[in-house]
């Protein structure tokens, strides 16, 4: 018999709160440890293997580019980043992109083009609103414009400029910018992450877009982690029929080699010139070559489709096994992007699942969060709910307030 071998890593900063696990290899929705036991990836590599694991048409695209270039300056131009961002401005009815290499370095531009844009028009201090329970990243600027206090707290002094709200209130809005004549963008995300699966009302979204329009603000909505396909629309704000001025974007777009992205509107479009930002890695070839080879296949394969259906699918059975179960508050979010409430902290979980074999997160101390590929099907979102609902039974029974 092998021995197990043990998932440590005493020389890595502590940074996470690791699971004792250690992954080795995956095939489609499916993972190995290294001690070759088997799970059902619920967590995607939170909302980031698109496509899954070791796909048939992914891999070899990037061993060939990998052969021929990985990483090319931005001295130069590169032919990889024309290719995904006329797709990108094509899907989203915007103008142009900046590449950049994760999530947080495309909110940190969206801010940077914020305030750039209040300065071209004369505001010597401009201010930006954000949003409770939103989380934008952890640099200093998107820490600031993340709306928890648990992870700012030890890293002040924070950023100033920012101006924070509840979602889905237009009216407390429109009360925290009255006569304000420094607000340059509204910034938020059309389904909160880990901010626990809270989802931006379409009427409210509408609302937001024609304030934006009245006062000549920035509508800048972070698709970090909604977006690429996740809700069955490429981006989840399309839901409501609306277009941003700013559109940041990560996880999903490269499923799993790092890669993000800031779309512009027209409005945004021309605000940083030549000296303005800039990026090592962003925009490399490699890096590129995922972005586009993930829309094709998802174009191909049907994947936004099939991210609304399996969805539709997953959120009905979790309702009618755990709808009822006292202790459950709520299952809400949209797609394959979906958080069932607890009405206590259920950390614990996370452990327990991946005992039984399904990887998942608990966000928010008290929600579920699944964000599994978007290649999942029917039969693995059964076996999603035959795994997790009875220990999310047993929790709720065990630990009875």
């Amino acid at each position: 018999m092998t021995a197990l071998i043990e998932a440590s890593s005493p020389h890595v900063m502590n940074t996470y709160g690791r699971l004792p696990i250690a992954m080795s290899h995956g095939q489609g929705a499916w993972v190995w440890d290294v001690n070759g036991r088997k799970y059902l990836d619920g967590l995607g590599g939170i909302a980031v293997n698109t496509l899954g694991h070791n796909h048939p048409k992914l891999v070899p695209a990037l061993q060939d580019q990998i052969a021929k270039l990985i990483h090319c300056c931005n001295y130069y131009h590169v032919p990889g980043q024309e290719e995904l961002a006329k797709k990108l401005v094509e899907f989203s009815g915007m103008s142009n992109v900046f590449f950049c290499s994760t999530g947080l370095e495309a909110n940190e531009a969206a801010l940077k083009l914020a305030r750039k844009f209040g300065h071209d028009k004369g505001i010597e201090r401009p201010e930006i609103v954000v949003y409770e329970k939103a989380f934008h990243g952890r640099s200093i600027a998107t820490l600031s414009a993340t709306g928890n206090e648990k992870i700012q707290k030890g890293f002040g002094p924070l950023v100033e400029g920012f101006i924070r709200v509840p979602v889905n209130n237009i009216e407390a809005l429109k009360q925290a910018t009255a006569g304000n004549p420094n607000v340059v963008a509204v910034f938020f995300e059309t389904i909160q992450g880990e901010g626990g699966i809270n989802a931006m009302h379409l009427d409210y979204l509408r609302q937001v877009r024609a304030l934006c329009d009245e006062r000549d603000w920035l509508m800048m909505i972070d698709e970090v982690q909604c977006g690429m396909g996740r809700t069955g629309k490429w981006f989840a704000h399309q839901w409501a029929g609306i277009v941003p001025d700013v559109m940041p974007l990560a996880k999903g777009l490269g499923s799993g080699v790092p890669i993000g992205a800031v779309v512009a509107g027209p409005k945004a479009a021309g605000i940083f010139q030549p000296g303005n930002h800039g990026t090592t890695f962003g925009g490399n070839p490699l890096a590129m070559r995922a972005g586009v080879e993930t829309i094709r296949i998802m174009e191909e394969d049907g994947l936004l489709a099939n991210a609304a259906q399996v969805g539709e699918h997953l959120r009905a059975a979790l309702q009618r096994e755990l709808g009822s179960v006292p202790g459950v508050k709520e299952i809400r979010g949209q797609g394959l992007m979906l958080g069932i409430d607890l009405d206590r902290p259920c950390g614990v979980l996370t452990q327990r699942a991946a005992d039984a074999g399904l990887l998942l997160s608990v966000t928010a101390d008290s929600v579920i969060r699944l964000v599994p590929p978007l290649i999942l099907s029917a039969e693995e979102a059964d076996q999603i709910v035959a795994i997790l609902a009875p220990l999310v039974k047993a929790f709720l029974s065990e630990s009875k307030q």
